[in-house]
């Protein structure tokens, strides 16, 4: 056995000291309150799934970035890489167990071996959310709300352009080119990372050049009317892809409900380049974009995905669903760059150590402040003559006070103001009272 293992960690792959530890459980928290404000449930499900169940919709893209291995019982398997396709399994193994519509959130880690780059990583953590049981347009803008809602909570300001990959569809059948949806939308999905002239060349020769020029002027539609409204883009959208039809009709009904709740404020933008690589998404489909820092990327998508369940049920009944994802570790960089990245919320006191003999006093003491709301915890070591290593050792803990016990139980107590370097002589419950107000 070797002497000495370097101690290194996997390209794409982080440890979290406990400060920044802190405030992504802090921020998953503001999010996972949100989504339980909506009725949102929380689900669980294992990190490592039998392969062809997570490749079984996934596509090419997909399969060159899982982590796939033989287990040691031979078998097939891959860590998830999203945490929508674990779920269209779960809905199908407990349809029987579950209530229609039934809305689900997961917060959890997956895991893709792509190129890493700023808040992208090989093991990442999204927090997803869907409703699934229902086709109608009303479960589409409760997720499209929810994810304004979720991120406004966070302070930031934001713009979530959508689409419905059932009008490009039939977009490409009336230019004849329906049997290349597949590889048309996976390039037009790639126009913001490659350009417009990379996705031209890929469209042509895919399509011809005729086509392809239809097939940006189709994605550039909401660029090119002046003002580019929704009214307007979603004309020219429906006028390019043969006239009115079911999907034109819902993006119309989506916009009747962002007008009847939350007004026409530019939040939501019709855009019909949004595709969405995924093959599972079917229908509507959008991407969240920070208007302080757009070239982060999207730090939230998603979409319908009618019936992706059934690739795991036996039964013919469809069932429908929509979802979307909020990037953890995305957003996360996205607020550092923005310097809006919050304090954490971690222990704010300590209970500094007087005599070793009276440690049980101490937590009993400790405890008075936890059951106040004030999280603090207790010295383990040190003496009335060593305060001042203990208060060097709670600023470094990034910890704003010290309480120093008095010697009996009822003594008055020294509250200590790290950052102000001053003393106050309270009572216990002055004590709690006084931090409870900073």
């Amino acid at each position: 056995m070797a002497d000495y293992i370097e101690p290194r960690v996997l390209k794409g792959f982080r440890d979290f000291l406990p400060q920044a530890e802190m405030i992504r459980r802090d921020l998953s928290e503001k999010i996972e309150n949100c989504f339980r404000s909506f009725g949102f449930s929380p689900i669980d499900t294992p990190a490592l799934e039998y392969a062809d169940i997570l490749l079984g919709k996934g596509g090419g893209e997909t399969e060159k970035q899982i982590y796939r291995f033989k287990d040691k019982g031979e078998r097939d398997v891959a860590l998830r890489f999203d945490l929508t396709v674990p779920f269209a399994r779960f809905t199908a193994l407990h349809r029987e167990e579950l209530v229609f519509p039934f809305k689900r959130y997961h917060i959890g880690k997956v895991w893709r071996g792509e190129n890493t780059q700023r808040g992208r990583y090989r093991e990442f953590t999204q927090c997803d959310f869907d409703i699934i049981g229902s086709d109608s347009a009303a479960a589409d803008f409760e997720i499209l709300l929810l994810i304004r809602t979720a991120l406004l909570s966070l302070g930031l300001d934001v713009t979530i352009r959508f689409n419905h990959r059932g009008l490009f569809n039939n977009f490409l059948s009336h230019i004849g080119q329906r049997e290349k949806s597949v590889e048309v939308l996976r390039a037009v999905d790639k126009l913001a990372k490659v350009g417009a002239d990379e996705t031209r060349k890929t469209l042509t020769e895919l399509a011809g050049e005729a086509n392809a020029q239809k097939i940006l002027d189709f994605i550039s539609a909401n660029r090119t009317l002046g003002s580019g409204s929704f009214t307007e883009t979603l004309a020219r959208m429906t006028e390019l892809s043969g006239g009115a039809s079911p999907e034109s009709q819902r993006l119309a009904q989506l916009r009747q409900y962002m007008n009847d709740a939350v007004g026409c404020d530019d939040t939501f933008i019709l855009d019909p380049s949004i595709t969405r690589g995924l093959d599972y998404y079917t229908g509507v489909v959008f991407e969240t974009f920070l208007n302080e820092l757009p070239d982060i990327g999207s730090i939230c998508s998603g979409g319908r995905y009618d019936n992706l369940a059934g690739l795991y049920s036996k039964d013919k009944d469809a069932i429908s669903g929509v979802g979307s994802s909020i990037g953890l570790d995305r957003l996360i960089a996205a607020l550092e760059s923005l310097g809006k990245l919050p304090a954490s919320k971690g222990c704010a006191l300590a209970i500094a150590c007087v005599n070793i003999e009276h440690s049980g006093r101490y937590q009993a003491l400790a405890q008075k402040f936890r059951q106040s709301g004030v999280p603090c915890e207790v010295h383990s070591e040190g003496d009335g003559k060593q305060l001042v290593k203990q208060y060097v050792l709670a600023e470094k803990k990034g910890l704003r006070w010290v309480l120093v016990p008095g010697e009996n139980p009822h003594d008055p107590v020294t509250l200590r103001d790290l950052a102000a370097r001053k003393n106050r002589e309270l009572s216990v419950e002055q004590a709690i009272d006084a931090i409870r107000k900073e």
